[in-house]
């Protein structure tokens, strides 16, 4: 399988479709995704900009395309339950809005025979080469000093490994069936697991501040109307609530069976994620 870059924009259809001239297989996987944002700059990536991927997709007549969405798309999990394709989505925020709306459009195109595509839903990212969401939480505050836990640290995350997501969605790209949506996560362990992990590998204390909900999203309240003046995102945005305060117990047996999914063990993952961090330190 060979490759060429071409420089582009998903919002515009023209450098679409000259990307895909000649292609046979396509992997849709650009996206704004923030915890903070208008909700404008979400629908115009994401909804958008993922029309314009479908569109010239079927009229460059691609014989498949590989969705990446999120698990997000649900909505706050509801206590005690597991999260499979089939759970019903209620989006909670701008972002997670926008990529059901894009989940949607791909979804009636391959409905309608005119498009064979697939939609692959990740968890949480993490790996080297980011410094947000996941990362940003479990390593880079560890590393800074700043150590706190939430809910006592017994939600469940739901962690995807970056390299993991870009092997299945190769798979995908010949595995699988057109139409379906495929969970792409490691098991879901607790916080308090996660800090464990990633304290010994960094060699500090295990032990976090339990801060009280309340009091969170108390300073989320309050960073959020500091962000209204500065036009900055805030440090602790209050659309973090909905990740961070939830049990992430995610199936992905689907793409296990089906794809081939092996996640790479967490274990692994995190150290490698904080051998890049000391790296870029260094």
């Amino acid at each position: 399988m060979t490759y060429e870059i071409s420089e582009g924009d998903v919002t515009n259809w023209d450098s679409v479709l000259r990307a895909m001239s000649g292609c046979r297989f396509v992997i849709h996987a650009a996206g704004l995704f923030r915890f903070w944002g208008q909700p404008q700059d979400f629908d115009h990536i994401n909804v958008d900009g993922t029309f314009n991927v479908a569109e010239a997709a079927q009229a460059a007549q691609v014989e498949r395309l590989v969705h990446i969405s999120t698990i997000v798309v649900v909505g706050d999990p509801k206590p005690g339950s597991v999260i499979t394709e089939t759970t019903p989505c209620q989006p909670q925020d701008a972002y997670q809005r926008s990529k059901l709306a894009a989940e949607h459009g791909i979804l009636s195109r391959a409905a309608a025979g005119g498009l064979p595509a697939i939609i692959l839903r990740p968890g949480a990212y993490y790996g080297p080469g980011s410094r947000y969401g996941f990362n940003r939480l479990f390593v880079e505050e560890p590393m800074r000093g700043w150590r706190v836990k939430v809910e006592g640290g017994r939600r469940l995350t739901f962690s995807a490994y970056v390299p993991d997501v870009a092997e299945v969605a190769q798979s995908a790209l010949t595995l699988g069936r057109a139409g379906e949506i495929y969970n792409v996560c490691d098991r879901s362990i607790s916080h308090n697991t996660v800090n464990g992990m990633v304290s010994r590998l960094l060699g500090i204390p295990a032990w976090r501040f339990p801060a009280p909900r309340r009091l969170m999203i108390f300073l989320a309240i309050l960073m959020e109307a500091s962000a209204k003046l500065s036009r900055r995102e805030p440090f602790y945005p209050l659309n973090l609530r909905h990740y961070i305060f939830n049990d992430w117990d995610v199936n992905s047996d689907k793409a296990r069976s089906e794809l081939g999914f092996r996640p790479t063990p967490i274990e692994e993952g995190l150290k490698n994620t904080v051998a890049w961090y000391r790296a870029r330190a260094t």
